[in-house]
């Protein structure tokens, strides 16, 4: 049964900005705190983490987002993040690596690891790799049976789908990521800032 009080996380652009000026400072600094506080407000301890990781060949479509053959080596990463007094993580996030790319640095390959303090542009900073511009296009559908389960959604309510694609500063495609939310407890924020005349 669904409870009154569900965490509301909101999703704005500001947060890879965010993310990107904390890539560079002490671990000290960026272990106090991640994008997932960030978004819904909540301090680290009442959230609960998972990831699972395993290597996969890219299949078609993940080889054409990232530029390279098919059935090249891609680190797949699942995470799952709830709030402690709820049983639903806020999203499903399925994130994508290729594998040589982050093998020279062994500890990007150990799940236990996580959750990597300053997040993936953290985790790319130390393989010498800086996002440059991170693209995200959504559309929304019907949950799946698994997904409405996973989610706790209530009959009725629809997915929003992220694919949220990040490039390094020499254009390559350095991170591509989908990610599941909730409708009926994200909120997506989009502040377009223009340059003044």
């Amino acid at each position: 049964m669904p409870k009154a009080y569900r965490v509301i996380a909101v999703r704005d652009n500001g947060r890879h900005q965010w993310e990107k000026d904390r890539a560079r400072c002490p671990e000290s600094t960026r272990a106090t705190t991640g994008v997932t506080e960030r978004d819904t407000g909540l301090p680290s301890e009442e959230l609960v983490f998972h990831a699972a990781y395993r290597r996969i060949e890219a299949p078609e479509p993940l080889a054409d987002a990232f530029g390279v053959p098919p059935g090249t080596p891609l680190l797949e990463r699942s995470y799952r993040t709830r709030c402690a007094a709820e049983h639903a993580p806020l999203s499903l996030v399925t994130s994508y690596l290729v594998h040589a790319m982050v093998a020279v640095n062994p500890e990007l390959l150990d799940e236990p690891r996580e959750p990597w303090p300053g997040g993936t542009q953290s985790q790319l900073h130390t393989v010498g790799i800086e996002v440059d511009r991170v693209e995200e296009r959504v559309t929304a559908r019907p949950p799946t049976p698994q997904e409405a389960r996973d989610l706790d959604l209530p009959p009725g309510a629809p997915v929003i789908l992220l694919r949220k694609t990040s490039y390094a500063v020499d254009g390559r495609v350095v991170n591509v990521s989908d990610v599941t939310l909730p409708a009926d407890r994200t909120e997506l924020l989009f502040t377009t800032r223009l340059e003044r005349w």
